[in-house]
This record gives C-alpha cells, structure tokens and sequence, in this order.
C-alpha cells in the first residue's frame, strides 16, 4: 500500500517532467537550431557578382547551394553612392569579413570568372559552434532548465491548492508545541473540574508510567473532547501537555483531507513517526470528525477522506500506548463519527466538555478578568446569573466588550456598569441611540414588554423579571424584557413549559387589549412560542392526545440540534393541530391576567415610557403598590440564580 500511495503521489511531478521533455524536443528541432546557425552576413547573387568584378574578394568557397566569400580589407574605400544592401552587409571595421550567397545562381562561367580574377579557391568555413558545445548548448542545458521549471510549477500550484509545499508529500503540517512555548495548565482552565478530573489521569501516567505498568494497567490511547463550540476543547488538551511537560502536536482534521489520494494518508503516518520519536508526547486532533465520518456504501463518497480515516485507525492499532503517546481529539458532532473509532483500543475514553454552570461561569469570569484593569468590587456572581448557557469564548468575549467600552468612555478601569452592559451586548447587540421611533410606536413597544413582564409576574412556576427596556439594539430588537431564575435547573416541568408560552404570548396580548390590532413586533415572540409547543408535543411527551410518543429526531445536539419528524404525514397534521391548541390556551390566558390588571399595565407603560429603561425591583414595587401588596424587602446574603431569558419585540415591520 506504501509504493501504491508513493506512486500516486509522484504522478502530478512526472507529469511536468515529461511535459518539460516533449517541449525540449520540440525546440530542439525548431528553436535551437536558429540559435546555433552561424553569424554569416548574406547577400544578393548580383552583388557577389559586383565584388567579384571590382575584385573585392580575396576568398572563395562554393558548394552546391552556398557560396562562401571572404571581403578585402578598406571597405570605406571601395563604397559607392549607391545605399543598397551589398554596402550594409560590411563589417565596421576593417577586418576581414565572411559573406555568403543567398540564393546561389546557376552560372556555367563561375569558375572562369574566379580564375580571372585570381581568386583563391581555399575553404572558408563559417564560424560555427563545435560539437562539444552544440551539444552543451542543445542538450545539457535545456534539460537542467526545464527540470528547474518542472520543479518551480509543481510547488507554485500545489502550494495553491492546497496551501502548503508541493514537495513534502508525507510531511505533516502539525503545530509543535514545547513545554516552555505552550505555558498552559490546568489553572488556567476555569468551569470545567469534570473534564479536568478525567484528563489529570493520563497527566499522572505521562508523569510516572512505571506505576501503571507495575499493576497491568494499559492507558487509554485516545480521548475524545466532545461538547458545544467555545467550552475550551482545544485549551484543555494544550493545559494537559503543559501539566505534563511533554511536547504537544496540534493539527486540525481538515489539514488531513487533500486533493490527491494518498496525500492525507501520508499525512497520518508522518505525524505517528514523529509522535513517536518525541515520546512522551500529546497528539491533538480538532474537529476530528472531519476524517471521521461514518463510512457507508454512497457511490459519492470521498475516497481520499476514507483512506485517510483507515490509515488513522492502522496507526492507532499500530502504535504502543506504554511509550506515552496520547492522542486527543476534539468535536462537537460526535453523533457522526465512524464507530470503529470509538471502540476500545482507539478513542476507548470520551470526555465531556459542556457548557459551565453557575460556579463556572464565575470562575471563567475571574480567570479572564485577570488579563484586564478591572476594579476590586465587581459582583461576578451576578454577572454569571445573568449568562446562563453561555460558553467560556462567549464570557471571554463579555470581559472583552466591557474593556472595549471603559475605553470609549475614558477610563482605564472596568466597572460592574460595564460588565452588565457587556451582556446585553452580547446577548441584544449595541444601543441604537440614534434610531427615529414615533412616539405611537414606542407606546405600544412599551404596552408590549409590560405584557410580557405582567404575564410573567403574575404567574406560579415563572422567572422573576430583571429589566424591561424600550432602547432598540442593533439586533434588530426594539426593547426586550429579561428575566432571570431564582434557581438554575436542568429539567422543566409541563407547567414551566406552559407559564413560559404564556409569557410569550402576553406581549401580542397587550397589543390587542389595548390597541385593538396586533403589529410584527411579535414575530420572535411566535417562533419562540412555536418551538416550544412543539417540543412538548413531539419530544417531552407532554401532549394528551399523543403521551409518551417520539415524534421527531434531534441530530446534532451540540451545533443547535436539528429536528425532523418520525411520523406518517397524517400524524404531522394531528401534531399542527395540537401545537395550536398549546398556544391558543397559552394566549387566552395571557389575555385574562392583562384585562384582571389592566390599570397596572396602564401604569407600568406609561412609566417605562418615561424611564425607557426600569429594573426588576422598580417594576414589582410599582405592581405591588397598584395591587395593595407589601414589597418584601431583598436578602443581600440571598445567593439565588438562574437562567436568563430574553423576549424581544422584533423589528421587523414596525
């Protein structure tokens, strides 16, 4: 398989090779030959005949088709008047010149006429190369020429197809990484203890492999870091070779796959050798599932990719795990990885890496906010309640917005106004200061996220308001309404579902209560809605009419998850119907909380009106006092949190 691949490989160099060839030969019988003719000036038969009569010629040879000459010294003198080309023809100077005939004349008294005029018959040779050099000239040094040409194409275009040098065939394109260079352990990896706990194993066993040895214990050849984009894949495999203090490899699936079958595969069996001469060492795969897609029967599949995951797996069969090699990988589409490269003997361990919770997120915070000037009586805490399902890239990025705007602002501190406004950046875009609203439109803005906010106050097994604001982003969100949870919980009941698309609903419903016309400020409301119903009927099981029943598939749970039905056409039909019924109920009771306290929707818009902007605290102490009811006053020692969520009045027509 080895001369096969290496063969392949060659081709495409051949190919100039022998292109570079035929041209030589071509020229050779062409161009050349024109090159290497002698420098012999030529002239009329006519004018031959004039030098011979005025005896300007000293020297004489003919052949059958040429007559070579040879001109007496002093041609000024022997000029005439006459400009004609027998006179250009002459040397500038005064030596000797070769001439010949250009198209030679049958003449019976030639040789009388030379006889005449004494001319010696002697051979005159042109001046020619000698065999030695025509042959240096014709052969030696086109074949050197167009070697170095075929050379100087093959690396132009490989390099422009696949971005790298054309002539490494089987070289690897891994980045190394000394321990000195990649300075990273696991402290600098904050929100992910689970995935630490699981990785600081094989740091032990790179550290001191004789103690697993000593009992029988084979390490695990490879692990897989699976979860959501941003959670720091590519960090902790770097964090486990700076724990360990061993070089670290980092190449990315996609620099595997190439053009040229066999390249790719080369590729794998380069980096194993120079794993293996630098062992211990950490080996790291991102976005392995680029090569390790499930193989099938498709008559479209790609060969190139198949060849290189089957060389991964012999090298990973081949390979002996007790010289410390390690090699991780990195997706966030495990679903779609071949099975071959998840049995035991290859990667045998799978790590999650998911989304940090409460505790992370503060931590991930603290880690990033030691890279920036920030001031010593920052909250994280209640900046980590208000980014629940955010990634450590996305909290990086919060901590990066909020510097960004400490400096527009003048200040070379980060206060906690600037980390909080760094999350709404993230999470709605930045203020459209400058954006023109009548004042109609953003009365009924405001009627709209009221609604929201009532519904979602005035309801059992709802989030807490945070902030209500008018102040369009440029997310296209023209005000939006978010609420946090007291706690932070990983399952929802049916109730919780329901409240949630009753509070979706409220902001349409204030709209009709009020204005007695919907506008399309809602659409985000209905697609959140929409999505929700449709789970409960198709994934949670919470329909009557259908129970316990999988209706649809989720595949790639980590980018989004895309949904499809499972069901007949007819089924499809009952399931719109049932969604229907979901959010109808959910609106009708939307509808009924806003008209049992319409004076507070009445008072609590016009005061966000105003104010543009209100908290979670002034919007309960306004709807307690209209409602008779005693504000209870915060616990400041009260460490509840949970998910934010966000209901957007949408642009779109308005």
């Amino acid at each position: 398989m080895d001369n096969k691949n290496k063969n392949k490989n060659q081709k495409p160099l051949m190919f100039y090779y022998m292109a570079s060839l035929i041209v030589l030969i071509i020229l050779n019988f062409t161009l050349f030959p024109l090159l290497t003719k002698p420098t012999v000036e030529e002239v009329s038969y006519s004018a031959f005949i004039k030098y011979l009569d005025e005896g300007k010629i000293t020297r004489a040879e003919i052949t059958d088709t040429q007559i070579y000459f040879t001109l007496k010294d002093g041609k000024e003198e022997t000029q005439t008047e006459e400009k004609d080309e027998t006179l250009d023809i002459l040397s500038p100077n005064n030596k000797k010149e070769t001439v010949k005939v250009a198209n030679l004349i049958p003449d019976l008294k030639l040789t009388d006429r030379l006889i005449e005029k004494n001319i010696d018959f002697g051979k005159v040779q042109p001046k020619e190369l000698s065999p030695i050099m025509k042959f240096v000239f014709n052969w030696i040094l086109p074949i050197f020429f167009f070697i170095l040409i075929g050379q100087l194409i093959s690396k132009l275009l490989f390099s422009k197809i696949s971005g790298k040098n054309s002539m490494s065939f089987g070289q690897t394109d891994a980045k190394v990484y000394v321990p000195s260079e990649s300075g990273i352990s696991f402290n600098d990896v904050a929100g992910q203890d689970e995935a630490k706990e699981a990785l600081s194993e094989i740091v032990d066993f790179l550290h001191d492999p004789a103690k697993y040895t000593k009992v029988g214990a084979v390490m695990p050849k490879g692990a897989l870091l699976v979860g959501p984009p941003g959670t720091g894949k590519t960090l902790l495999a770097r964090a486990v070779a700076g724990e360990a203090n061993v070089p670290f490899f980092s190449i990315a699936g996609s620099e595997f796959v190439e053009m040229f079958v066999g390249r790719g595969a080369a590729r794998v069996r380069d980096l194993f050798k120079q794993a293996n001469e630098k062992a211990p060492c950490i080996v790291f795969i991102d976005e392995i599932d680029t090569i390790g897609k499930k193989r099938g029967g498709s008559v479209n599949g790609n060969d190139e990719r198949e060849q290189t995951l089957n060389q991964l797996l012999t090298e990973m069969d081949g390979f002996d795990g007790g010289k410390g090699v390690v090699i991780l990988a990195a997706t966030n589409r495990p679903d779609s990885l071949d099975e071959a490269l998840l049995r035991p003997g290859r990667f045998d361990r799978r790590v999650p890496v998911e989304l940090p919770d409460l505790k992370g997120r503060e931590a991930i915070l603290q880690v990033h906010s030691k890279k920036v000037s920030i001031a010593d009586d920052i909250d994280y805490n209640l900046v980590a309640r208000a980014t629940a399902g955010a990634s450590g890239a996305e909290l990086a990025n919060i901590i990066n917005e909020a510097a960004l705007k400490a400096v527009r602002e003048g200040r070379d501190m980060v206060l906690q106004a600037d980390l909080e406004e760094s999350v709404e950046v993230v999470i709605a875009g930045y203020q459209r200061k400058n954006s023109v609203i009548s004042d109609y439109e953003k009365k009924v803005i405001a009627y709209h996220e009221i609604g929201h906010a009532l519904v979602a106050a005035l309801q059992t097994e709802s989030a807490p308001v945070h902030k209500i604001t008018i102040i369009p982003r440029t997310s296209g969100a023209l005000g939006y309404t978010m609420q946090i949870a007291e706690d932070e919980k990983v399952l929802m009941t049916r109730e919780e579902a329901f409240n949630k698309i009753t509070t979706f609903t409220g902001g349409r419903a204030a709209e009709e209560l009020i204005f007695k016309t919907p506008t399309s400020g809602a659409s985000n409301d209905i697609e959140q809605a929409t999505k929700l119903a449709k789970a409960m009927v198709t994934r949670y099981g919470m329909s009557p009419e259908f129970g316990m029943v999988a209706l649809e598939n989720v595949s790639n749970q980590y980018l989004g998850g895309d949904s499809a039905l499972a069901c007949s056409p007819e089924t499809s039909t009952k399931i719109d119907i049932e969604v229907q019924k979901i959010i109808n109920s959910a609106y009708e009771k939307a509808a009924g909380i806003l008209q049992e306290n319409v004076n507070s929707l009445h008072k609590l818009s016009e005061f966000l009106l105003k104010e543009e902007t209100i908290t979670g605290e002034q919007f309960m102490e306004i709807l307690n006092k209209e409602r008779n009811i005693t504000t209870p006053k915060k616990d400041e020692n009260d460490d509840t949190h949970g998910k934010v969520e966000i209901i957007e009045t949408d642009e779109d027509s308005m």
